[in-house]
């Protein structure tokens, strides 16, 4: 657009602007002529789709803002009503972080303005609690406002409809198509009252069900740390470990309430390096059986557990060892139903359910298909995610996860064992799995485009020297999974190996998820195992990048 064009755009989104912050943001910027900061600001919308929105604060349609928040209420609102569902309930919940306070009222005001019930819940809450309540209290929706464990500076606003799990197609593109319709934010009502504000009764409500998670009588003699990345998920932890019987975790002082500007990590995902540092730093002086951590909003859970062998004497699990680990412990619990994961995780709940006689499935990427498979009962992603309890919560839910893992941990601690034994005895069982991922953050996104490009116009035929047997392209969708953007090796030669390439849903990263399976007939062969499963995983990597152009 010209520049005309754009400083006419700023100024028609400036007077809309309800919010006193963004609008001195925004008119500094037309003062000062800013036409690359207009440019970037102004060259779309930021858009809706299966993960709801997520983005940069800021003024202008390209960022999070009380603007653009408004237009997804509304929009949100309409597709409801289209549907059959005026007069229904919307469940509104938020975390800690800047703007989300503002962002759920808006949307509160939103939806009664359009002849829905609102309720926000009481304070910052973890983001199950609000995937507990839209069941638990009959609605015919719910929005999180969190953006998870991105960086201080972003914020986001997560859709769920009313059986509890996340929105996928069409309903993202429906709502999208709703909210482009909207003309200008003077024609959205939003009155100053008439929502609900809910008291801790559906808190109360949820620390019940995560009982349903736990054996009656079994042992809670596990001592752990814990630390919740400065988000919302400490007191409602404590809570539920108090109401189970565990020793009160150790808490990570300096890390324990929430602080949206997360000053002691780079970025408040326990997966990132350093973030479990002052974690780690607690561990050694307290010795606990193992560390738990949750990311902002607590629909994450991560683990970590004693380790001689490495510098400082802790190890953080993967996503996918926890994954089979809480599998393994709802086999002998004696669960039943399907185990479900995402394709971009491990194989092995695949043959841990074969050997236990329940049902297994592969799903796209992300909780909102995982949490759609008829008759689940255990649901898992790489990315820290795990779903114990689908009747109640039917999406990630980091603090159930972390009592049934320190569940697993008291009942292996009673036998004189350990995590890291059990995660010995899956190996033998059904071979080593090994997994690894390359991700690359990228400032240009035309990166990721290349990448995904190059590999499509060259798809390798070998990596780490193992052939290439399989090579899917996703966005043509399988037999058993809907189009996406990804691509799937398959790999065979000595060892067998798979590779998944995707684009982020949520960040600007290009991800690599890869798996190597290492036979093993008993444990004196675990530690060869282990070693040439990390060499096949340094090179397939390494092929990887080269493929790829990175």
């Amino acid at each position: 657009m010209t520049q005309d064009d754009l400083l006419t755009r700023a100024q028609a989104w400036l007077a809309e602007d309800p919010d006193s912050e963004t609008r001195e943001e925004l008119a500094k910027l037309i003062e000062a002529g800013a036409t690359d900061d207009l440019s970037a600001r102004f060259a779309g919308t930021l858009q809706f789709g299966t993960a709801g929105l997520r983005g940069e604060i800021g003024a202008g349609p390209m960022r999070m803002n009380r603007s653009v928040v408004i237009r997804a209420a509304a929009g949100l609102a309409a597709h409801l009503k289209a549907k059959g569902r005026d007069g229904g309930l919307v469940v509104i919940g938020y975390d800690a972080r800047y703007k989300s306070a503002d962002f759920a009222r808006d949307t509160a005001a939103v939806m009664t303005g359009a002849g829905l019930r609102a309720a926000l819940l009481p304070r910052p809450l973890p983001t199950p609690v609000l995937a507990f309540a839209i069941r638990h209290l009959g609605a015919v929706a719910g929005v999180e406002v969190t953006a998870s464990h991105n960086p201080p500076r972003d914020n986001g606003y997560k859709v769920y409809l009313g059986d509890g799990s996340q929105i996928v197609p069409p309903a993202d593109a429906e709502i999208a198509a709703e909210i482009d319709a909207i003309r200008s934010l003077h024609d959205v009502p939003r009155p100053e009252t008439g929502w609900e504000t809910l008291g801790d009764e559906v808190l109360d409500a949820y620390l019940e069900r995560t009982d349903a998670v736990l054996t009656a009588g079994s042992p809670r003699t596990a001592r752990t740390v814990y630390t919740a990345m400065h988000g919302v998920g400490k007191d409602v932890l404590t809570a539920a470990f108090a109401r189970a019987g565990f020793p009160p975790p150790a808490l990570v002082a300096a890390q324990a309430e929430p602080d949206p500007a997360f000053p002691t990590v780079a970025f408040p995902n326990p997966e990132e390096p350093g973030a479990m540092d002052l974690a780690f730093e607690a561990a050694r002086a307290v010795d606990p059986d193992l560390v738990i951590a949750n990311d902002p909003d607590a629909d994450r859970c991560a683990v970590a557990v004693p380790d001689a062998s490495v510098t400082g004497g802790w190890r953080m699990l993967r996503g996918d060892e926890v994954g089979a680990l809480l599998a393994a412990h709802l086999v002998h619990k004696g669960a039943t139903g399907v185990f479900a994961e995402s394709i971009v995780s491990s194989s092995l709940l695949g043959r841990i359910a074969q050997a236990a006689g329940v049902g297994y499935e592969e799903t796209l990427t992300g909780f909102k298909w995982i949490a759609r498979v008829d008759g689940l009962r255990y649901g898992y992603e790489e990315a820290l995610g795990y779903c114990v309890d689908p009747e109640g919560v039917r999406d990630k839910d980091g603090i159930t996860a972390a009592l049934l893992v320190t569940e697993l941990a008291s009942v292996l601690k009673e036998q004189g064992r350990t995590l890291t034994d059990l995660l010995d005895d899956l190996a033998v069982a059904h071979g080593l799995h090994a997994t690894d991922q390359l991700s690359v953050r990228v400032e240009d996104l035309s990166v990721i485009a290349n990448a995904m490009a190059a590999l499509r116009e060259r798809p390798p035929v070998s990596l780490a020297g193992l052939t290439v047997v399989s090579a899917e392209d996703l966005t043509k969708g399988t037999e058993s999974l809907p189009p996406t953007d990804g691509l799937r090796y398959h790999l065979e030669g000595a060892y067998k190996a798979r590779v998944i390439v995707r684009p982020s849903g949520t960040e600007p990263k290009l991800k690599c998820y890869l798996e190597v399976v290492v036979p093993v007939t008993a444990a004196v062969d675990l530690a060869p195992a282990r070693a040439k499963a990390s060499e096949l995983l340094v090179a397939i990597k390494r092929d990887v990048s080269a493929a790829a152009g990175l």
